[in-house]
């Protein structure tokens, strides 16, 4: 069964003791591909150097998470930097998206006008470099709508990571353009709402998602997420949907593919 996590910080200090045994078990629970989405310049470093140890399987995204810009003075200094990245790569690196970007409301409103600005910017940048958007949101979907509803015709394509909302807002998203939504270890816990609107999606707009070392799937939830676990999110879509978990993974895998053009984006 071949699958793909689309949002893994597997390169973060949680996997220091055991980053490779970690990604080991990812390939040996059929991830092909590992996707990297930027957090900002203090992350950059961890980050291309896993993609360089991991090249047969982990690839990056470049961009400033919108939680990085409270109470950073030089957050266009990191924007600059990240752009530069972007449209000059390091040697040997391949970057797949424009991402992890997006609105979070939750910590502080404090930053609201810089986060939509520091977005907006990234979306142009993600036009101007013909590639796809990580799209965060938390407690911003109301700004997050109008926002992208600028970007309405212009080609803007991405993934809405970690989506966890209703049917009405995985349609009025849907609407907007050609973008994919992130499903990842929520879908498994109990009783959880995202269910049902997994049940009403259709397939080829789900890509699968860990957000490792985050918000791990039943049943580890408690523990530190990997991407090996991708697995059980897979196993709940599928049986959320009537299907089999490998008519999922196959599914999810190649829209993946699409969106951030794997098979011409290979570190190997």
């Amino acid at each position: 069964m071949k699958l793909i996590d689309t949002h893994s910080h597997i390169y973060e200090p949680e996997f220091d003791a055991d980053r490779d045994e970690a990604v080991a078990r990812a390939r040996a629970a059929g991830v092909e591909r590992l996707l990297f989405p930027a957090i900002d310049a203090s992350t950059h470093g961890r980050m291309l150097d896993a993609c360089r140890r991991y090249g047969d399987c982990c690839l990056p995204m470049m961009g400033l998470h919108p939680t990085s810009l409270n109470d950073n003075p030089r957050w266009r200094e990191e924007l600059d930097e990240a752009a530069a990245l972007l449209k000059n790569p390091p040697a040997g690196i391949r970057f797949v998206g424009v991402g992890e970007i997006g609105l979070d409301l939750y910590w502080s409103a404090a930053f609201r006008d810089e986060q939509i600005e520091a977005f907006r910017r990234q979306c142009r940048l993600a036009l101007e470099c013909d590639l796809p958007i990580a799209v965060h949101t938390r407690n911003a979907w109301a700004e997050m709508e109008r926002v992208v509803g600028e970007f309405r015709g212009s080609g803007l394509r991405g993934v809405f990571h970690a989506f966890g909302e209703d049917e009405a807002t995985y349609r009025r998203l849907r609407a907007l353009g050609d973008f994919r939504f992130g499903i990842g270890g929520v879908v498994t816990f109990r009783k959880s709402p995202l269910a049902e609107t997994v049940r009403n999606m259709a397939l080829e707009d789900i890509v699968l998602e860990t957000d490792c070392p985050y918000l791990t799937p039943a049943p580890h939830r408690g523990k530190r997420n990997e991407s090996g676990y991708i697995v059980y999110i897979c196993e709940r879509v599928a049986e959320l949907k009537g299907l089999t978990p490998e008519e999922v993974a196959r599914a999810t895998s190649r829209t993946a593919e699409e969106l951030f053009g794997l098979d011409e984006n290979r570190n190997d």
